[in-house]
């Protein structure tokens, strides 16, 4: 009998019985593995946490409880269990299911998980919320790397000092995308504590719980002493003891029998706890489990042989453009450092750091100090590149402004994957940084129109005359340009290119949507022969090329601004602006000005192509602009 297939809702898991579940995990493994091989999605993460998951929703009464999830591409086994098994082939496609939990998809999903380290926060204040009811229970699982994450320790230290009845389950698999780095990684390496002693453990807590001996004072002070015991014999700190966190394991996270018996124990009990369990990424999956990092999101592949199926494509991705561009000027130019927060291999600085190992630094999911590091490097001469994801780089802001901006410090700062990324969704496309960062002063913003123009730009960031702090944003994928790898070149900061001429409309495109900009103008005029388009490449929102803004504000009536990224704040605002004020001080009339760029609204997935349709950003809507 196939019991997945009778496991609709977690109530009917909670019906099986506890033998079964070792059965039921590995139907949900090849289910997981069936469906992404032709619905790509993330694998070796999902499959490392299937016995979690099914321990989780067999002892806790979801969705009543809370489960609170971190680094939400752990979670195709969770929908699956919840409702969503028979729309999971729409995973990531437009109009199906969410690439990561959701609560506007489902209530199993408590809270929104793109982005990591934010579950610890968010579950105390879920458990601070309903401590006076004491009848839900509230688990956050945390892990895939998501613990080096800065709001993580900032939530363990609320954890310590709030009242709360939280649970903690740390999914230690000693990986993020890339193999984990940094102290927490040695630190849980090291960290063990003895199973018989848990037993005892959790034996005398709930003897003297149910006696009615163990109130909140006696049990800190029972805590307190229980951490200088265990100090003594191991010779170890427990940073979770020592935050009044009490602590329980390490334990095997694929035995499920094993962690249902502990979740039961660990239900009854109040106060903070952390359950550490270890996992290991694409567990069950052979190819998964050899290579997790490549299998962290393979793309379709043969179930069968494991064998992955490339797509065909003749460019090269821009992340490869950067990172084959970055070793060549690390080589020339020994001050060069590399600065990754855990995605040397998805923003291909992993091609530097094969070579330069002593010169890539891979920071861990921790992108505020990954500024602020670079910031440090570079006042002591160094020349950092520091490269991050568009939506990621959202959380460092602050690092920016403060530790950066305000000294005008000589930092390259690279954002990937920006503008639309396709099936990732709303918490994954680089859709607000031009808004975000043109206010600030003493940076540099420059996007380019393809991978060429990102080579010149990187080369002039590098420069020996460039003192300023740089911005370099450009998407995912591919771009425009197959003969990119030609001799360095620098461009004028702050200076535009006009592409061609015309009358009447002028349209004026910030990177790599400019493509899409050329082709519609390329087919309008082809279809309308007695029509002329011009067309300006900006290169750089700040400084804007301001002798393209005059010529156009004298030459033409109407303009149109592309931008692959929000249309409120960014680059056609800065045309915009611009416009107005040379035509206030040259008296002249202001041309009519239309925006295109991603609507006030948060985009969902699916591929680009669709979005850009949705957007009015597809070659056939741009067309249309030029009717009107």
């Amino acid at each position: 009998m196939n019991i997945l297939e009778t496991i609709n809702l977690p109530a009917d898991l909670r019906r099986l019985k506890v033998e079964d579940l070792p059965q039921l995990c590995a139907e949900l493994r090849g289910q997981i593995v069936k469906e992404l091989s032709v619905n790509p999605g993330h694998l070796a993460s999902s499959l490392g946490v299937v016995e979690i998951t099914v321990a989780m929703h067999y002892v806790f009464d979801t969705p009543e409880d809370r489960i609170v999830w971190d680094v939400g591409h752990q979670a195709y086994g969770h929908k699956m269990l919840t409702g969503r098994r028979g729309l999971f082939g729409t995973n990531r496609k437009l109009g199906g299911l969410r690439p990561f939990p959701s609560p506007q998809e489902s209530e199993y999903d408590t809270f929104t998980c793109g982005h990591a380290s934010n579950s610890i926060s968010a579950a105390l204040g879920m458990s601070v919320a309903v401590s006076s009811s004491g009848k839900r229970n509230v688990v956050a699982l945390i892990g895939d790397g998501a613990m080096s994450g800065g709001l993580a320790f900032e939530g363990l230290n609320n954890v310590s000092s709030t009242p709360n009845n939280l649970l903690i389950i740390l999914n230690d698999n000693n990986m993020s995308i890339d193999n984990s780095v940094g102290g927490m990684k040695e630190y849980l390496k090291q960290l063990n504590t003895n199973k018989t002693y848990n037993k005892i453990k959790f034996k005398i807590s709930n003897w003297m719980r149910d006696s009615g001996h163990l109130d909140t004072q006696r049990k800190n002070k029972i805590l307190r002493f229980s951490n200088a015991v265990k100090s003594a014999i191991s010779g170890q700190q427990n940073i979770f003891d020592g935050l009044n966190i009490r602590y329980f394991g390490p334990f095997d996270g694929h035995n499920v029998i094993e962690l249902v018996r502990i979740l039961r124990q660990l239900k009854g009990m109040k106060g903070p706890r952390l359950l550490h369990l270890h996992t290991k990424k694409g567990c069950g999956y052979e190819p998964a489990e050899e290579n997790p990092c490549v299998w962290h999101a393979p793309g379709k592949f043969d179930a069968q042989t494991g064998e992955r199926i490339s797509s065909k494509q003749s460019l090269t991705k821009y992340q490869d453009v950067f990172g084959y561009t970055l070793l060549e000027l690390a080589k020339e130019n020994p001050a060069i450092v590399g600065i990754t927060p855990a995605m040397p291999s998805g923003c291909s600085m992993n091609i530097m750091q094969k070579e330069m190992p002593e010169r890539v630094f891979d920071v861990g999911i921790a992108e505020g100090h990954a500024v602020t590091f670079s910031a440090g490097l570079a006042k002591e001469g160094m020349l950092p590149f520091c490269n991050i994801y568009s939506s990621f780089s959202q959380r460092a802001y602050d690092n920016i402004i403060h530790d950066v901006a305000i000294e005008g410090l000589h930092v390259v700062i690279c954002l990937d994957r920006a503008g639309l990324v396709g099936e990732d969704g709303a918490t994954h496309h680089g859709a607000y940084d031009l808004a975000f960062l043109r206010p600030i002063p003493n940076l540099v913003i420059a996007a380019p129109m393809n991978e060429l123009d990102l080579r010149k730009m990187m080369y002039t960031a590098a420069g020996k005359d460039i003192a300023s702090p740089w911005v370099i944003r450009y998407p995912r994928g591919c771009g425009a340009v197959a003969d990119w790898r030609k001799a360095f070149e620098t461009i004028a900061v702050g200076q535009g290119r006009k592409l061609k001429g015309g009358e009447y409309i002028a349209v004026l495109s910030l990177g790599n949507i400019g493509n899409n900009a050329a082709e519609a103008i390329h087919q309008y005029e082809a279809e309308h022969p007695d029509t002329s388009i011009a067309h300006y490449d900006m290169r750089f929102l700040k400084p804007l090329d301001i002798n393209i803004i005059k010529e156009v504000a004298r030459k033409y009536r109407r303009v149109i601004t592309i931008e692959d990224g929000c249309k409120a704040g960014g680059f056609g605002s800065a045309v915009l602006e611009s416009l107005c004020s040379v035509c206030n001080e040259e008296n002249i009339p202001l041309p009519k000005v239309q925006i295109l760029g991603i609507p006030d609204e948060f985009i969902e997935h699916g591929t680009v192509a669709q979005l850009q349709e949705i957007c009015g950003l597809d070659i056939e809507s741009i067309k249309r602009m030029f009717d009107d």
